[in-house]
């Protein structure tokens, strides 16, 4: 069903107030308008800016002195045959006693004359009353059908004398590719600044969508691209989680599911700091190939109740939209940091997490979580159970085999060849060391090197390793708790 069909089919069923929380007020607008026009049905709108005006004019005459959202509802009450009406941002007015009076009459105003009444609010700030009489509805972000009609419809409207489009059908096809987990508005502005940034449309344009689309998802604050790494050769150690991999690379394609083999939905990784847990992550990406979004619940809450809730929501479907991807969210345990316990949040933090945990159980688009969490303590046992994840990987701190390849990946990343190191000794040296602390004694040696005009050598790495001890020193009854409770209860990633 499309959108205009979907909120048809809530207008047939009576819900006569509908709610539309979203920043595409534009897009909303044009939904309520074209079924409006398509059933020959009187349209209204109001907005504080403008009053309320009738028609689908964008600049016909308002109605005398009906800026405020009081006065147009007592005016909508005077209406006596059906209708349909828009009003933008009264969420932010109905903290006026009056107002949200004159909006419960209007519902049973609407039952009587069979009158609608759609809301478009940007914000979820309002009475909870409000949502007891009205209906959420969703807009869907466009698929590949619609994205792609976008894109045409944007191109033929550019100048052919200015503008000069030069792509083959495969190109465009890898630009739709692209924009998947964008509204309409955010496709249109992508592929006008493609074009305007050298005033032609080529296969150079491919990469240029994704660079503006992924600025456009950082720009929310709720999703961001991460760089994975291009080999899982440049990620040492976790060979049990890489063989893991291995095998399911090719369970997302139909003859996996032929075979009656259901998609992977995701792996919880828990270990110990610096273990390599984020680079497990990007492990995942690069073995299946697939982009890395990480998720910063952080960055989702907000102060208005059911505000958090809905950006939760909204960035799940967005990473939907958006599939095949893989999703982490890194310290899931500080995410819901209250879900274990008496919170001091109103219990926004057990919402969070139940939504998080009903998208796990019933989200059918390939999307794969990756969740990475170092305090077991605080994971709610929920998280835990059995068919929430596929697996749960326990990264420990890498074996001497391992350490000797974290060695190498780091100096060839610092331009030095691994041969010229003796890379036993210097593993056998390290025990306890997790790879970012391995990475670190490289980093620090490099720069004694450096003030002593000498070259980079295994001396240098050596006294750069023990002059700082490692975490499963400084916090070795922690790591020792940390290690017998994941014995029986987690695969280990090595």
């Amino acid at each position: 069903m499309t959108d205009q069909d979907r909120l048809a089919a809530l207008f047939r069923a009576q819900h006569r107030i509908v709610s539309i929380l979203t920043p595409e007020e534009e897009e909303a607008y044009a939904l309520v308008r074209d079924l409006a026009q398509s059933h020959r049905a009187e349209l209204w709108q109001w907005s504080a800016s403008f009053g309320l005006r009738t028609g689908f004019a964008s600049r016909s005459a308002p109605v005398a002195n009906t800026e405020t959202a009081a006065a147009a509802i007592t005016h909508l009450l005077r209406q006596q045959r059906p209708s349909l009406t828009v009003m933008f941002d009264l969420a932010e007015h109905l903290s006026d006693a009056r107002t949200l009076r004159l909006l419960r009459d209007l519902v049973l105003h609407n039952r009587q004359f069979h009158s609608n009444l759609v809301l478009i609010d940007h914000s979820a700030d309002a009475p909870r009353i409000l949502r007891t009489i009205a209906t959420p509805f969703q807009i869907s972000l466009p698929d590949e059908p619609a994205l792609e009609k976008l894109v045409r419809e944007t191109l033929d409207a550019c100048d052919p004398k200015h503008v000069k489009i030069e792509i083959e059908d495969a190109d465009l096809r890898a630009i739709v590719r692209n924009l998947r987990g964008l509204s309409r508005s955010q496709a249109r502005q992508v592929v006008v600044d493609a074009v305007c940034d050298d005033l032609k449309v080529d296969a150079n344009d491919v990469h240029t969508v994704l660079a503006s689309k992924r600025r456009m998802l950082e720009g929310t604050g709720s999703l961001e691209y991460v760089e994975a790494p291009v080999d899982l050769s440049e990620v040492g150690g976790l060979e049990s989680l890489k063989k893991w991999l291995r095998q399911r690379q090719d369970a997302l394609s139909p003859e996996a599911a032929a075979f009656g083999i259901a998609a992977p939905r995701g792996v919880l990784m828990l270990g110990v700091q610096g273990g390599g847990k984020s680079l497990a992550a990007k492990a995942v990406a690069t073995a299946w190939r697939r982009p890395l979004l990480r998720m910063d619940v952080g960055a989702l809450y907000d102060k208005y109740i059911g505000e958090t809730e809905r950006m939760l929501r909204d960035a799940l479907r967005q990473a939907e939209a958006m599939s095949p991807i893989v999703l982490w969210i890194d310290e899931v345990e500080k995410a819901f940091a209250s879900t274990s316990g008496q919170g001091v949040d109103g219990g926004l933090s057990k919402r969070m997490f139940a939504t998080l945990l009903t998208w796990l159980q019933e989200h059918r688009a390939p999307v794969f979580l990756v969740a990475t969490a170092n305090d077991i303590e605080a994971l709610p046992p929920e998280l835990l159970r059995k068919g929430r994840f596929d697996e749960i990987f326990f990264v420990d701190l890498p074996k001497e085999p391992a350490r000797r390849n974290i060695f190498a990946i780091h100096l060839r990343k610092r331009k030095r060849d691994p041969k010229g190191f003796d890379l036993a000794k210097l593993a056998e040296a390290t025990e306890g060391y997790s790879g970012a602390e391995i990475e670190q004694a490289i980093l620090s040696a490099l720069h004694d090197a450096f003030a002593a005009k000498a070259e980079l050598t295994t001396d240098h790495v050596l006294t750069a390793a023990r002059r700082s001890p490692p975490l499963s020193v400084t916090m070795a009854e922690k790591m020792v708790a940390l290690r017998e409770w994941a014995q029986g209860r987690c695969v280990p990633a090595d």
